[in-house]
């Protein structure tokens, strides 16, 4: 395993990365809530996307993995920043973005602020606005005065330990919602979804295929595939989305 390289960020945040070389469009793999680039699935895509001779770019948010800070202190604003900064230091040229779950959220949000660089979309189990569809909207009166009072709950996790979810998560979320106004794709765009998904549910793939327009966007549901969408067929599906958009932009 390569040893990590970090990059300093404009807000002083020390993300760690590892960046493989190869012909564009760079393949940016941006993951999961509480997940590292250490994972099944961007560690697998790395692994291909080198059989291909492809560029692929892999990295921790902050307060994820090896990167700087704690995941407490951080929220969807931060990671938005994270992002920006490894693709605007680290690649050049058109992106195909994939994104993974919370990182689908980020795909979208990344592709509102440089619209001019994504050549293609990607996502996995995408969460976009799950801060308030999600957790606001399902938090108990208790829970709801505790996050003002206390200034976090705790939320079971299926997949992990529980996640603490800060006053500053919620309100953070608000100034970057993308449901709530036009989401234009202008690029191809394959969103995978599996339907035994306990964390992210086929409403929110549906709600999101339905609220954005774009001339080349397809929706594939996986029957039985859960949130990891990691298995050896679900990487397959991941491997032939990423072939059919390279294949719409050449």
């Amino acid at each position: 395993m390569p040893t990590e390289t970090f990059l300093e960020t404009p807000q002083a945040r020390r993300i760690a990365y590892h960046l493989t070389p190869g012909t564009g469009p760079c393949i940016v793999f941006l993951g999961g809530l509480k997940s590292d680039m250490e994972g099944t699935k961007a560690v697998h895509l790395e692994c291909w996307a080198k059989g291909q001779g492809r560029a692929f770019l892999r990295f921790d948010y902050s307060g994820h993995g090896e990167s700087s800070g704690t995941f407490t202190d951080g929220c969807i604003g931060d990671w938005a920043e994270d992002t920006r900064a490894a693709v605007s230091v680290l690649t050049d040229g058109p992106l195909l973005v994939v994104g993974s779950s919370m990182g689908g959220w980020q795909a979208l949000l990344l592709a509102r602020a440089v619209p001019e660089r994504i050549a293609g979309l990607v996502t996995i189990a995408a969460a976009p606005d799950f801060t308030e569809d999600g957790y606001w909207a399902s938090f108990t009166d208790a829970q709801k005065h505790a996050l003002k009072t206390v200034g976090h709950v705790e939320l079971p996790s299926d997949y992990m330990e529980p996640y603490i979810i800060s006053k500053r998560m919620i309100e953070d979320g608000r100034r970057h919602l993308v449901l709530r106004d036009p989401l234009h794709l202008p690029f191809p765009s394959r969103f995978l979804q599996g339907t035994a998904d306990t964390a992210v549910s086929t409403d929110t793939a549906l709600r999101l295929l339905e609220h954005a327009t774009g001339p080349d966007m397809r929706l594939t549901l996986v029957k039985d595939a859960d949130h990891r969408f990691s298995d050896d067929a679900c990487l397959d599906l991941i491997e032939e989305a990423i072939t059919d958009v390279l294949a719409a932009i050449d």
